[in-house]
């Protein structure tokens, strides 16, 4: 039997002995910078990143066990360091002044980013634009979603240019000229994840802040092979749930939970990105469909104390809500209501 990866074992230790205990508090406030600092000590914020900026360069089967154990011990607290991951692959993926300036802080967890780029598959609509201005680029518009205000230090920033170009640039993750955060929004699930919407209003960032520039079809077309895939953290919440259930209802769930995730996890690692994009898409709803089947059942074998805010039940059960619809594209919306009306 192979041993564990050392990030998986200290992932499944942080999840065991601080998330998980303390996932139902969190919820009801926020995520703390105590667990935030644990999870920089554990190197799990290098775990994409290139050795020789001090990453680990870990396999993808690690990085989705490593998102399944944290999502389901604390789906907050996974959230936010979810969002480092993007950042620290653009660097990697990318030359310039940057990536030398900020690679290997992010990859040894002195810095913790976030990401502001959804708002990309509005396209043609342009919530955040951007213009050349000087020797650098000004941000205009509206953020909806950032996660981790008040959180991160640095902020991964998208906007779209008069010419179709997407361009990502960094800057601190604090209220400067040009950028204010609203309050953090209450949300259904993961308000502890301190997601707000940012004003930008002439945000002037310099050219050596930017770490991506191509046309937007270009990254649209990848951001659909990313997005299509079932999320690992799907997964990870569907197996907390059922771990609040006795066998009888658990194993037919867990059967079919192994069969979506063994298939789903066949084609991240089998063919190429671009192939089998319908089975990807099915899987997906699918994983979604186990998920919200687990975490029902987790709530009716609770009964009214499934109501209590504090229940772990419930908790599960908005969390899978926020998974249905996070990274969610026009694609997988029609897969999955497709399947939800048979």
């Amino acid at each position: 039997m192979t041993a564990p990866h050392p990030l998986v074992t200290r992932a499944r230790r942080l999840a065991d002995d601080l998330l998980a205990p303390h996932a139902e508090q969190v919820d009801q406030g926020e995520v703390p910078r105590s667990h935030l600092a644990e999870i920089r000590r554990s190197g799990l914020l290098g775990l994409n990143a290139p050795q020789e900026y001090g990453g680990a360069a870990a396999p993808g089967a690690v990085m989705r066990e490593t998102t399944e154990i944290l999502a389901g011990a604390c789906c907050s607290t996974w959230f936010v360091q979810a969002q480092h991951h993007t950042p620290v692959l653009t660097l990697a993926r990318n030359e310039g002044p940057v990536r030398e300036r900020l690679l290997g802080p992010l990859a040894s967890g002195a810095l913790l980013s976030g990401v502001a780029y959804a708002h990309l598959r509005a396209y043609p609509r342009v919530p955040v634009r951007v213009t050349r201005e000087q020797s650098g680029w000004r941000f205009d518009g509206t953020v909806p979603w950032y996660t981790g205000w008040g959180l991160n230090d640095v902020l991964l920033l998208a906007g779209v240019t008069d010419g179709g170009e997407v361009l990502f640039a960094f800057t601190e993750a604090r209220e400067q000229p040009g950028l204010r955060s609203s309050a953090p929004l209450r949300l259904a699930a993961l308000t502890a994840a301190r997601t707000v919407s940012l004003e930008l209003d002439g945000l002037w960032l310099p050219e050596d802040a930017v770490a991506l520039r191509m046309p937007h079809e270009r990254w649209s077309a990848a951001d659909r092979l990313r997005t299509v895939n079932a999320n690992p953290a799907v997964f990870g919440l569907a197996e907390a749930a059922l771990a609040l259930l006795d066998e009888d209802t658990a194993g037919p769930l867990r059967t079919r939970l192994t069969t979506v995730r063994t298939q789903a996890y066949a084609l991240a690692d089998g063919p190429a990105p671009h192939e089998h994009l319908a089975d990807r898409l099915a899987l997906r709803t699918q994983a979604h469909e186990v998920m919200r089947t687990a975490t029902t059942a987790a709530v009716v074998a609770g009964g009214g104390r499934s109501m209590l805010l504090t229940n772990r039940a419930q908790r599960l059960a908005r969390e899978a809500l926020f998974l249905m619809v996070q990274a969610q594209t026009r694609e997988s919306r029609t897969a999955h209501l497709d399947a939800l009306t048979g």
